[in-house]
């Protein structure tokens, strides 16, 4: 055995080595260095503006709809997936009848698992049994979905490239008969009151949860899921917007390396400032994000109000409805407007002209048109 301050590795009866993680909180505690304090209250700092920008929205929740969904793209492309965020509102738009990658679903799900913890944190804490249940919204009927919904592996899994054996493996987490008592102690230390900064608390859980790997697949999403649902419960963000999918996507490499330096070496504090950088990095992003679709809105209100004359009040409710789902018809801009149908088709044809909205099915009849100017600010 091989002992160090994140765990040890022990030789099984197959002959490989898996990772028995240390209990938390770390011991020697976290060393909160010069470099450290100053990252901690950077992402701190960042964190409150960003819930801030929420105050100047005027419907915060179109934001958390459009954030959710980018977020649940970005996670889901970690894992090979290749649906986009235009894939995901067409189908949930019913826009394209044919055509649409199948992992779209997987991302949908990802929603579909987003959306129902943050209602069940209403009633329930972070905790094991809250993670079981968003595993199993997560993979119902999707890849995977024959690997254990919503139970911990009862088998030993394993990291490594395609193929490979238990030996040849780049990571082995505990194997089954010793994973759930570390289980036990993640979800004790989620809600012990011991004085730690928040943040940090999400750190180590996030790396803890990884290195224990209790599912036979979806790990890496229910890791990330975990971070938004913590903040949230934490009531350091009201709405949802913090997701380090980008982060973690962009520096993939890294993200990896560094986690896998915690099991090697102990080194918690290298892991917490990667993860502290993430968390500034992207709340600046977010908190841009939002001030953009104030800009975007405020534009396209004039724009609209210079343009449309007498149609301006139908107009302006097209355009406020295309916030919350991005993606309309001819049909929809009646629903919402209440035109006839003629009426609305010379609404929709006059957001084409002015480059509001775009159409997206190449069809003759029955067309989708996309809110493009408010989508690019998700794409960028």
């Amino acid at each position: 055995m091989l002992e160090g301050r994140s765990g040890r590795y022990v030789k099984q009866p197959g002959g490989y080595k898996a990772f028995i993680p240390s209990p938390l909180p770390p011991s020697p505690k976290i060393n909160m260095d010069d470099e450290l304090w100053s990252l901690l209250s950077q992402a701190d700092r960042a964190l409150g503006r960003l819930d801030g920008a929420t105050d100047m929205l005027p419907d915060p929740d179109i934001f958390v709809f459009m954030y959710v969904r980018k977020e649940a793209v970005l996670s889901s492309q970690i894992e090979g997936t290749q649906a986009s965020l235009l894939d995901v509102l067409e189908y949930e738009a019913k826009a394209i009848e044919n055509g649409q990658p199948k992992d779209v679903v997987e991302v949908s799900n990802y929603v579909s698992a987003m959306n129902y913890g943050l209602e069940r944190l209403k009633v329930l804490p972070v905790s094991l049994r809250l993670i079981r249940e968003i595993h199993e919204k997560l993979l119902v009927g999707v890849r995977g979905g024959e690997r254990l919904p919503g139970e911990f592996r009862k088998t030993q899994n394993y990291i490594g490239p395609p193929r490979c054996t238990l030996a040849e493996a780049t990571f082995v987490p505990p194997p089954p008969h010793e994973m759930n008592a570390m289980l036990d102690n993640l979800e004790k230390f989620l809600h012990d009151k011991s004085p730690m900064p928040t943040l940090l608390k999400l750190a180590v859980a996030h790396s803890q949860f990884e290195t224990i790997h209790p599912f036979l697949d979806g790990n890496g999403r229910v890791g990330r899921l975990l971070i938004t649902f913590l903040l949230c419960e934490k009531a350091i963000l009201r709405k949802p917007l913090l997701y380090l999918s980008h982060y973690f996507r962009i520096n993939r490499g890294e993200y990896y390396e560094r986690l896998q330096a915690v099991r090697d070496a102990g080194s918690w504090e290298e892991w917490i400032k990667f993860f502290l950088k993430g968390v500034y990095l992207v709340s600046q992003e977010a908190t841009q994000t939002a001030r953009d679709i104030i800009d975007l809105r405020e534009k396209h209100r004039s724009l609209i109000m210079s343009k449309h004359g007498r149609g301006t009040r139908s107009s302006l409710k097209l355009l406020e409805s295309l916030y919350s789902m991005p993606i309309t018809s001819v049909k929809g801009a009646m629903k919402v407007t209440g035109l006839t149908f003629p009426n609305a088709n010379s609404l929709v044809n006059k957001f084409c002209s002015l480059g509001l909205v775009g159409e997206i099915t190449g069809k003759k009849k029955n067309r989708a048109y996309v809110y493009n100017p408010y989508l690019a600010i998700f794409q960028k």
